[in-house]
């Protein structure tokens, strides 16, 4: 099996990754802040945004490969979710987290449609899980 889904949003997602990795590098240049984010509210929010872009993307992008590798569901609704994640974790990352430590449009949408992949793969999977011991 290729798990081709799973690699395009993988691949995708590693370079919104190296995009917040940047930024952060290039923050902790400018303000000359080599561990931690010492004063500057902008690099401790651009730290923030890669951390949480860290803690989020993993179990996600293991969720969609496992319902891939299952074979049952359509390629359209692995591509839904991957999108919903990569979507999400943009909007989060340079629209919402990056900008701004309180609640804007970005950080709130970007959660929610990374939270609602989550959830909806998480059902999935564990649907599948039962119905397999079940011997459906």
């Amino acid at each position: 099996m290729a798990f081709s889904i799973s690699l395009l949003y993988a691949a995708l997602l590693g370079l919104v990754l190296l995009a917040l990795s940047f930024n952060v590098v290039r923050l902790r240049r400018r303000h000359q802040i080599g561990v931690g984010s010492g004063e500057s509210r902008d690099l401790e929010l651009a730290v923030r945004a890669h951390a949480n872009f860290c803690e989020y993307v993993p179990l996600a992008l293991l969720l969609l490969l496992l319902l891939e590798a299952s074979a049952a569901l359509p390629a359209l609704l692995l591509h839904a979710l991957g999108l919903m994640l990569l979507l999400g974790r943009i909007l989060h990352g340079f629209f919402g987290l990056n900008r701004s430590a309180g609640a804007t449009p970005g950080r709130f949408l970007g959660t929610l449609l990374t939270w609602l992949m989550i959830l909806i793969a998480a059902l999935l999977g564990v649907g599948m899980a039962i119905g397999a011991w079940l011997g459906s």
